[in-house]
C-alpha cells in the first residue's frame, strides 16, 4: 500500500504527500540506458523523456524561456542555429505552447557526440552562470518525475497532492509508452531517497517545512518501494 503523509504549510496549503515514493531510491537514468518513452526501447538515442518536448504552463513561461535561450552560449546548444532562424515555441497538438522539435526531440537537448555535452542546453547553462535550473528550465522538466494537483477546499483552502507521474498522466501517448519510469522497479536505482536527492525540487514545490516536517516523520529513514495502486 502507498504511504500517505499530509502536511500543513503554514500559508493555506494542506499537503498530500506520496511518502512511499519519497522514501524510494527512484532516481533518473538519463544516459544511463533509461529506454526513453517511445513505443520502442532506443537508449541509444539518449533523448528520456525529452522526445515529445516539453509543455509549458504560459504565454509568459514561453518568453521567458525564449529569453533563456538567446543567451545560451553557441558551444553548449547543439541546435543554436534552429533557434535562431525558428524559435524554440511552438503550438502543442493538443493546444497550448511546448518547446520546439528537431528531429524527434526537444530543440535543447543537446544529442549524444555534441562536443559541449549532452544533455539540455537549459540545464547545462544554468550550471555555467552558476544557476539553479530550476529557475531556467520549464517547469514539467524539473517537477518530473514529481507532480501536483491542487484542488479546493473547505474556507477558502487548498489541498495539494504530490505523487510521482503515472502512465495515464502522459494523455493518450501514454499507452504506448514502452516504460515509465515511475512504475515497476527499472529505475530504483539510487543510493539516496527521492526526499534527499530531489531536496531542491521538493522545496520549490513544497516548501522546505513541509520537506523538513516529513523527515522528522521519518518519511526516508528506510528505503519504500513504490505500489502502483493509488
Amino acid at each position: 500500500m502507498t504511504r500517505w503523509e499530509e502536511v500543513d504549510d503554514g500559508h493555506g496549503t494542506r499537503w498530500r504527500v506520496d511518502a512511499t515514493f519519497l522514501a524510494s531510491s527512484w532516481a533518473c537514468t538519463w544516459g544511463a540506458g533509461c529506454p526513453g518513452i517511445g513505443d520502442e526501447p532506443a537508449p541509444e538515442l539518449q533523448q528520456g523523456c525529452c522526445s515529445v518536448g516539453a509543455e509549458l504552463l504560459d504565454e509568459d513561461e514561453a518568453r521567458t524561456i525564449a529569453a533563456l535561450a538567446a543567451t545560451l552560449d553557441p558551444a553548449t546548444f547543439e541546435h543554436h542555429r534552429h533557434a535562431t532562424a525558428h524559435g524554440v515555441v511552438r503550438e502543442a497538438d493538443a493546444g497550448g505552447l511546448a518547446t520546439a522539435l528537431v528531429d524527434g526531440a526537444c530543440v535543447f537537448l543537446n544529442r549524444p557526440g555534441f562536443a559541449g555535452g549532452p544533455g539540455c542546453a537549459l540545464h547545462l547553462g544554468a550550471r555555467a552562470d552558476g544557476e539553479s535550473p530550476i529557475d531556467w528550465k520549464p517547469a514539467v522538466c524539473w517537477q518530473l518525475p514529481l507532480r501536483v494537483e491542487r484542488e479546493a477546499a473547505p474556507g477558502g483552502r487548498v489541498l495539494a497532492t504530490l505523487r510521482p507521474w503515472r502512465r495515464d498522466d502522459w494523455g493518450e501517448g501514454g499507452a504506448t509508452m514502452h516504460w515509465c519510469c515511475t512504475e515497476g522497479e527499472g529505475a530504483l536505482v539510487g543510493d539516496r531517497p527521492v526526499i534527499e536527492s530531489l531536496a531542491a525540487e521538493l522545496d520549490a514545490l513544497v516548501g522546505p517545512e513541509v520537506r523538513v516536517e516529513l523527515r522528522r516523520r521519518g518519511v526516508g529513514a528506510e528505503p519504500e518501494r513504490p505500489r502502483d495502486d493509488p
